[in-house]
């Protein structure tokens, strides 16, 4: 039997590249989307390369009631997921010095980034816990960089990255059959900014092999950042 992994924010660039090379590696995938033509051209694609798909399932996240939708189809559809991957965010404004963020987009992006993602992983630890499973939270480090630093992002990674470790401690002192860490994919070409592409940068389906590499390396990685590409420092 295949083992079954939930992927947010998969119909496009890292997401969907996270679920093909789980699929390449014989996971069966379900797609975290929010629009249904964007998630069925995602199966699509992945379905030509021979992956096999558990479908997708519409989750805003933030919408707690969408998030809970989510959750309970899961559990109807396939009780034997192991393996969430936290992937879907916003960029919140990029463009903007500290200062002149505002409110809103601090609170939009914490809203996707941290308390949607939250609520998703507190739903879903239950199922996971009986499945012996893994939270794999995709972000980048909570320590700031001079070279890029937009505030609204960098806060909801960081508060993503406590999480992860707080939850961790938990998980190993409740001697919880359940494992959660963060991988930090390092410059990528997407959508997110802009499809950037600077020296340095590695392109959406180099991350998602690595990812998949390290989900399937058969380690503990409990409570771990790790890193596959460091943040390219500028001339």
């Amino acid at each position: 039997m295949k083992q079954i992994a939930f992927v947010t924010g998969a119909n496009k660039g890292i997401g969907f590249a996270i679920a093909r090379h789980l699929g390449l590696n014989g996971w069966q995938v379900i797609i975290g989307a929010r629009q249904e033509q964007r998630a069925q051209e995602a199966i699509s694609r992945l379905e030509a390369d021979g992956i096999t798909v558990g479908g997708w399932v519409s989750i805003e996240l933030t919408d707690p009631e969408s998030v809970s939708r989510a959750v309970a189809e899961i559990g109807n559809t396939h009780p034997g997921i192991s393996l969430l991957v936290n992937n879907a965010g916003i960029p919140g404004d990029m463009s903007v010095r500290s200062w002149d963020t505002t409110v809103d987009d601090i609170r939009q992006t914490l809203e996707v980034n941290f308390v949607g993602t939250f609520a998703l992983t507190k739903a879903l630890v239950p199922l996971l816990r009986q499945n012996h499973g893994r939270i794999v939270n995709i972000t980048v480090p909570s320590e700031v960089s001079p070279y890029w630093h937009p505030l609204a992002y960098v806060a909801s990674k960081a508060a993503q990255n406590a999480m992860t470790a707080v939850m961790a401690t938990d998980f190993v002192q409740t001697d919880s059959p359940i494992e959660t860490y963060s991988i930090h994919p390092g410059p990528t070409t997407t959508d997110l900014n802009g499809n950037m592409a600077l020296p340095g940068f590695h392109d959406a389906d180099t991350v998602g092999r690595k990812v998949a590499e390290i989900v399937d390396d058969g380690q503990s990685h409990q409570g771990e950042f790790i890193e596959l590409y460091p943040i390219v420092k500028e001339d």
